[in-house]
């Protein structure tokens, strides 16, 4: 079975270890649900300097074109941060169906999400 692609969104806390843990975690129960999860948080760090204001532009766009190629924004956690708000925005306008992790879950017990063209 081929799984729709999730994007992973989620107000961080900027604690680099706590962040990844979060986001693992995430990852695992939307993949739980029946997603390919996508979690730019997880391993764009892992090669992109946050602090070098051109490697911090990649980042932004790469995350872009990955939300753009997801069939779902899913929206992790209790806070909302400006790019929680950003990617609420671009999926939006790009016509991607945006949800909580609480909604994917719920959704679960129906097989797998519908999306809305």
């Amino acid at each position: 079975m081929k799984r729709p692609l999730a994007y992973i969104t989620a107000a961080w806390s900027g604690d680099e270890y706590e962040d990844t843990e979060q986001a693992a975690r995430y990852c695992r129960a939307v993949y739980e649900a029946g997603f390919s999860p996508i979690c730019p948080l997880l391993y764009l760090p892992l090669f992109l300097n946050d602090a070098i204001p051109e490697e911090h532009k990649s980042a932004i766009d790469m995350g872009r074109d990955l939300l753009r190629r997801s069939h779902v924004l899913v929206v992790c956690g209790s806070g909302m941060s400006e790019d929680v708000k950003s990617d609420i925005a671009v999926a939006q306008r790009l016509g991607i169906t945006a949800t909580t992790l609480e909604g994917i879950l719920t959704v679960k017990g129906e097989g797998r999400m519908k999306r809305h063209d």
